[in-house]
């Protein structure tokens, strides 16, 4: 099963849609960490939008998308760069892996934001940014105007609203074979198409939402894109862009640790392996493990050779 992503517009009105299926690029992910069910499936969620929002990237770059919960699950972190290579780590509590085991069922507001205060962050990261630019970033709280969010898909289109002032619907769902997505935006002006009447956008818009809303997450986990596509939209005329190719990609290397471990210094170094004999990373995304000795940390503050040390993540489980 192909992972790819195809983009669309309507003809009549200034409305672009796509449509995104990971199976490989999502696999790749949990192949490497083992997570709950309700962490996977909202991390799959993650995956499957981050892909969608960045199809739009008007640079070359990488988008960010965070969530910080405040309840059980701490933290979710997806990247995508422009050219669709991604990757994706969670971070969660013991108590709900024990709670997913007993096959709980958490709601998503629960699990993200009990307190009130979980929050999500893009950062949109171009690849040429000058030095002491800061990348663009946009937050908003996990809470609407009739109170806290209740799916990935509500909180991004309430991200959207607010901090992009783009009228947005997502539809998204992950299980353990695919995560896939629908998006339909609503374009300010004419999105660069023929001229209509301000009545018929409108229209166009409100009768493609009402047909995207009749998709289940069964549906779109169980059917491919074309078939979903044909299905909603026949009877629309629609201009179709060539499909985009999404892929798992790792940037860490042995190389970036070691200049970490410089940063920190010779002498914080050194009282890390005299405490325990040596130094040992685990990449949160990939779970590639890095490991320094003694003599990998006189070569690494000596000399620019750090290219040995390192274990496959094949060879490695959290």
């Amino acid at each position: 099963m192909e992972d790819h992503l195809q983009k669309f517009m309507f003809s009549t009105a200034p409305v672009r849609g796509e449509i995104v299926s990971l199976h490989n690029t999502w696999r790749e992910v949990l192949t490497r960490r083992q997570y709950p069910a309700p962490v996977r499936d909202i991390l799959g969620e993650m995956m499957a939008a981050c892909a969608l929002l960045s199809a739009n990237l008007k640079f070359d770059g990488t988008l960010i998308m965070q969530i910080f919960g405040d309840g059980p699950v701490k933290m979710l972190v997806v990247q995508c760069s422009s050219s669709l290579a991604m990757r994706a780590t969670a971070k969660f509590s013991a108590e709900l892996e024990a709670e997913a085991a007993k096959g709980t069922q958490i709601p998503f507001a629960d699990l993200l934001n009990a307190s009130g205060h979980g929050r999500c962050v893009i950062t949109l990261d171009p690849q040429d940014r000058r030095p002491g630019h800061e990348p663009y970033q946009g937050i908003v709280p996990l809470n609407g105007e009739a109170g806290p969010l209740q799916s990935m898909a509500e909180v991004l289109e309430h991200y959207m609203r607010h901090s992009e002032q783009l009228e947005t619907r997502l539809w998204l769902a992950a299980n353990t074979e695919r995560a896939v997505g629908m998006l339909l935006q609503k374009l300010p002006g004419d999105g660069g198409i023929v001229p209509h009447a301000g009545e018929h956008d409108a229209d166009t818009w409100e009768r493609v939402c009402v047909l995207g809303s009749t998709l289940s997450q069964e549906e779109l986990l169980k059917e491919d894109p074309q078939t979903l596509f044909k299905r909603l939209f026949w009877q629309e005329n629609v201009q179709h862009f060539a499909p985009a190719q999404a892929h798992f990609a790792c940037s860490c290397s042995r190389e970036k640790v070691g200049s970490m471990l410089k940063m920190l210094g010779r002498e914080e170094v050194d009282s890390v392996i005299d405490e325990h004999g040596h130094i040992e990373i685990h990449c949160e995304y990939c779970n590639q493990r890095f490991e320094f000795d003694p003599v990998d940390v006189v070569q690494l503050f000596s000399a620019n050779d750090v290219t040995v040390g390192v274990t496959p993540a094949a060879s490695q489980r959290h």
